[in-house]
């Protein structure tokens, strides 16, 4: 896939020019493309890099890091832990961002909108970037290792190095690892258990990691995060 037929946000689009001329990203585009010929893919294609056209490079504030897109029927957005969107049925909340919201109103003392989209996060200055961005359909892990994760380790990196006062939070160690790169000289990173049921109870709730957030942002002279 050559750099112009990439369609990703443009601010983006300069930032990470130089990763799709790479072989690694050819060989990636190539697969992607085929899988959605040949099978059911999630996300559906235009919402492949939904997560950075709803959060510029420039207004990006916070990054949460996830793992696959959810490999259910209508669930996969393009947003890590979201599900479901404009135009789609009503979806069910998985558990991890059940716990999510849980912890947000043990933290903060409202209880958010249950609706799972979380498109309003991301308009605010949130990445909600998982680190493979394609699923096969009812197949968790089957687009990893495909080259996904050098894309958004590439991604990361930029903002580490480019930006400053940014807040990374990294739930799980999949995504701590993902995460070990990151400058904290420059950036806030916050780490915990990842909030699926079978380890928020070991360290993911009380983390309050959503009034530390806007805590740093607000002691940064940035705007607040509006967990809602």
């Amino acid at each position: 896939m050559e750099q112009k037929n990439v369609k990703i946000e443009e601010s983006w689009k300069a930032v990470l020019n130089n990763e799709f001329s790479r072989s690694y990203f050819k060989d990636l585009s190539n697969f992607v493309k085929e899988e959605y010929k040949t099978g059911v893919v999630y996300p559906k294609p235009q919402n492949v890099f939904r997560a950075f056209e709803l959060c510029p490079f420039q207004d990006t504030k916070v990054v949460i890091i996830g793992q696959d897109p959810y490999h259910g029927q209508g669930q996969a957005n393009g947003l890590c832990f979201a599900v479901g969107g404009e135009g789609q049925p009503e979806i069910t909340i998985p558990p991890s961002l059940q716990n999510i919201f849980k912890e947000i109103e043990s933290d903060l003392g409202f209880a958010p909108d249950r609706n799972g989209d979380l498109s309003r996060w991301a308009k605010q200055g949130i990445l909600l970037l998982n680190a493979t961005l394609t699923v096969r359909a009812n197949t968790p892990g089957s687009h990893q290792k495909k080259g996904w994760e050098e894309f958004t380790d590439s991604v990361i990196e930029k903002l580490s190095h480019e930006k400053e006062n940014i807040v990374f939070i990294l739930w799980g160690n999949y995504a701590k690892k993902k995460g070990e790169k990151i400058d904290r000289a420059r950036h806030l990173v916050l780490e915990a258990q990842h909030p699926s049921p079978f380890s928020a109870y070991n360290g993911f709730f009380g983390s309050k990691h959503f009034s530390k957030t806007n805590k740093y942002l607000r002691d940064k002279g940035l705007g607040e995060i509006d967990w809602k």
